[in-house]
């Protein structure tokens, strides 16, 4: 969606435009490569977006597009959707900073989908009109120019909220806050207690027991619901098997990857994907 042919360089920081069927070709889009990151938000219809895999989108599931990531539209049907374009370097570090985490999480290898609540839908989609109507005629003033990077901002705490696992911990002092992030940005990898204690320069025992005195929850725990996230996210949006999936998770062992994801949903990952599948189908 970010590639469609009415504008593919942004004119500045940051640009907001509407995409709707009329604008997106029938056929297969070729793939394509931006210098800048990109992300489309799905508001009726349907699309299938290709980026390393096919992603199935619905609406209300924003495709997020790090630069340098080649895309494309590989179907869509009557799609509705918001594309923003912005260059992070037109940033100072700390403008962005966190928010940036959804892209680069993608870049590691995680899914390039994100699912937003029914309860933000209209807000993000609300946001995203804002910033539209404030790019669309660009103005040189300076609170203009304030006025784009704060829809900017806005746009991506809901989008990093909707994807983060941590983000209903509670309380979370700097310690406990550091740890979760280092688990949410690196739990697809081969992680343990161990690293994460490293990652905060404490040892393990008073990591994992200030960890679960201030969330309720284990280090272990918490990786595992980081994998599972990005699982469940891959069953719905991709057509990945079950084994490249608990892989992708990691987890060498396919039959463990099931059990664990049974004893987290009481269902086997094929038939929890089949179930949310027709309910997306009826819904």
């Amino acid at each position: 969606m970010a590639d469609s042919p009415a504008r593919s360089d942004p004119p500045g920081p940051v640009w907001a435009q509407r995409f709707t069927g009329h604008a997106l070709a029938p056929s297969p889009c070729p793939p394509v490569v931006h210098d800048f990151m990109a992300l489309g938000f799905l508001t009726g219809g349907s699309a299938v977006m290709q980026q390393r895999v096919r992603y199935h989108l619905q609406p209300g599931d924003v495709f997020l597009v790090p630069a340098g990531e080649r895309h494309g539209t590989v179907a869509a049907q009557a799609p509705e959707a918001w594309g923003i374009s912005f260059r992070p370097a037109c940033y100072t570090p700390g403008e962005l900073g966190a928010l940036l985490d959804p892209f680069e999480r993608a870049v590691s290898g995680a899914s390039t989908v994100v699912p937003i609540p029914a309860s933000r839908q209209e807000h993000l989609a609300g946001l995203c009109a804002e910033l539209h109507r404030e790019t669309k005629h660009a103005s040189p003033h300076a609170h203009a120019e304030l006025a784009r990077k704060s829809l900017l901002a806005l746009i991506l705490t809901e989008i990093a909220r909707a994807s983060s696992v941590t983000a209903t911990a509670g309380l979370q002092p700097t310690l406990v806050g550091d740890a979760l992030r280092f688990i949410e940005r690196n739990c697809l990898l081969p992680i343990s207690l161990r690293e994460v204690a490293a990652a905060v320069n404490r040892s393990p025992s008073y990591v994992a027991t200030t960890v679960k005195a201030a969330t309720g929850k284990t280090v272990v725990e918490w990786i595992l619901a980081g994998r599972i996230a990005e699982a469940r996210n891959r069953l719905l949006h991709t057509d990945e098997r079950v084994d490249i999936i608990a892989e992708r998770v990691g987890y060498a062992d396919p039959t463990h990857f099931i059990r664990l994801f049974r004893r987290t949903h009481g269902a086997t990952p094929a038939a929890w994907r089949a179930r949310q599948r027709a309910l997306r189908a009826t819904s």
